[in-house]
């Protein structure tokens, strides 16, 4: 005899519950929850057999679609509780209420292209109207939580606020370097910017010269108690030049080009960062690693723009030009304006990581700073001063020369096409450079100018034991005698340091401590204390 209930057997279309073949997983049509513990969270599904309310079901297929699932047909509301969401939650999706399987819908895909992000990859789509998706500056933080930052905190916010935004950025690009997150780089308007997250460590504050570095103090820290006074106490003077073919290119008697390449030759160093013309724009300087004598030679003479230099002392962008050996092994030689070297001497103070550019700080062996009262902001000089003003273009020009006090630039064949007083310049100088009392790189193991020397010579002058082994191994093949006139040096040191005093808005004091607090800063500057927690 058989049971008519079992002879029924399982829902059509329905799957047994558990686990088939596939993987398809049901609950049991009992409304028990998954007897196996194959899904513990699942909900019961209630089904109603066909010949129970055959009428209903018959009604509700003739007035409506008949899936079951949509809520179509007079039986709507009393399916309601069955109906199945489009992602699937609270049941079988397609399964109607009396167990039958509906037709599958499928979204067509789009035929339109998606927004093209190359022309405007700012603009937002679908926005309803009347909200605004601006991103919140930080301030948003404070709305977030109660937590206050720590006071020893110091932002690139900040830091851009009192230097980058106020135009006192000198663009030696010790920030860069500093940066244990890797989170400052070098933006188009060659300024320094944030390009990830920035942490708070406060280092690109504390090494910054116009920030939280006190560089009188790092005079005295690197060169001594006599080095903060007229143009230091070095160990010895010269004027000299070279006198090979090569010098008509190079800036005055090309004593920089002399030693680097002397450096080079007796495997001192593995390389020297120095400036080189940008393919680009002309008589822009940029950073460039020379390994050769020819490439020293190659880019000789002066630009009288900054090149963001320690910026660039990651030596894996220089690793195709540097010897196979440990980074620890590599030695460098890097030529600089007088704060670069005061950045580069205060990182190495430090057994700090910083990040790509670590290698880099620890292999720079030698430092030769260039006489320099002041820098100049590119696009103001070449494009303003020059193009703009003078008529001058960067065609015309075959070198550049701030000699005397006066701006001198050359044709290519040598011949002078202008000569003015630098000051007629003023308004394309660096802003910060005007806080400078540092003419001679008190930092450098040699310093290396035209004040002093004759025509075609330079004034060389050595500052420690490594710039005299440098000095001694380029001194053979050089024409040199002793300084000739120290008073000129020292008066125009003088004068740098005059300068300095009237600009500078916090004390000079070589003998304070050598890191400016932000809010010592602030106090002397007006700057505004914590711009990230505003608007800024």
């Amino acid at each position: 005899m058989t049971d008519p209930e079992r002879d029924r057997g399982p829902l059509p279309s329905v799957p047994k519950a558990g686990n088939d073949a596939s993987g398809t997983s049901v609950p049991p049509t009992s409304g028990a929850r998954d007897p196996e513990g194959t899904d513990p969270d699942a909900k019961p599904i209630r089904y109603r057999r066909a010949d129970e309310d055959a009428e209903t079901a018959t009604d509700d297929v003739a007035d409506g679609c008949g899936c079951g699932s949509c809520g179509c047909g007079d039986g709507a509301s009393e399916r309601a509780d069955t109906a199945v969401a489009a992602d699937g939650s609270g049941g079988a999706v397609n399964v109607g209420s009396d167990g039958s399987l509906g037709d599958v819908q499928f979204t067509e895909p789009s035929t339109e292209p998606t927004q093209d992000l190359s022309d405007n990859p700012a603009e937002r789509v679908g926005v309803p109207d009347g909200v605004e998706l601006d991103t919140p500056s930080y301030s948003i933080r404070s709305e977030m939580n109660d937590i206050e930052t720590p006071d020893e905190k110091t932002w690139f916010m900040e830091l851009d606020a009192a230097v980058i935004d106020d135009g006192r950025c000198i663009q030696c690009g010790t920030c860069v370097a500093a940066c244990p997150s890797d989170s400052i780089g070098i933006g188009d308007d060659d300024l320094p910017e944030l390009v990830k997250m920035c942490t708070g460590c406060s280092l690109c504050w504390d090494f910054c010269p116009r920030g939280g570095l006190r560089y009188e103090r790092q005079w005295k820290i690197t060169g001594g108690e006599d080095n903060v006074k007229g143009a230091g106490d070095p160990i010895t003077e010269f004027s000299a030049k070279v006198g090979e073919s090569w010098q008509r290119n190079a800036q005055d008697g090309g004593v920089v080009t002399s030693v680097l390449s002397h450096l080079l030759e007796a495997g001192e160093i593995d390389g020297a960062l120095i400036a080189t013309e940008s393919d680009d724009e002309p008589w822009k300087a940029e950073s460039f690693l020379a390994t050769s004598h020819e490439e020293v030679v190659a880019n000789a003479g002066s630009f009288y723009n900054q090149t963001m230099a320690l910026g660039n002392l990651d030596l894996d962008r220089w690793e195709h030009k540097l010897p196979d050996k440990p980074a620890e092994e590599i030695s460098l030689a890097m030529v600089g304006t007088p704060c670069e070297i005061e950045g580069i001497r205060a990182l190495q103070d430090f057994e700090w990581d910083y990040q790509s550019q670590n290698a880099g700080v620890r292999a720079i062996d030698y430092t030769i700073a260039l006489m320099c009262t002041k820098n100049f902001n590119y696009h103001r000089l070449i494009g303003e001063q020059l193009a703009e003003k003078r008529g001058i273009t960067t065609d015309e020009i075959g070198k550049m020369d701030v000699l005397h006090g006066d701006m001198i630039v050359y044709d290519h064949e040598g011949e002078e096409i202008l000569r003015e007083d630098v000051t007629e310049f003023h308004d394309a100088t660096l802003k910060g450079c005007d806080e400078c009392a540092d003419f001679t790189g008190f930092c450098a193991d040699l310093t290396v100018g035209s004040v002093g020397s004759g025509d075609e010579y330079s004034s060389v002058i050595v500052r420690t034991e490594r710039g005299m082994d440098a000095w001694e191994l380029t001194a053979p093949d050089l024409d040199y005698h002793d300084l000739e006139d120290k008073s000129a040096v020292g008066k125009l040191q003088g004068w740098d340091k005059k300068k300095a005093f009237e600009s500078l808005e916090r004390p000079f004091d070589p003998d304070a401590p050598r890191f400016i607090e932000y809010t010592e800063h602030a106090e002397n500057y007006g700057t505004t204390l914590n711009p990230h927690e505003s608007d800024h």
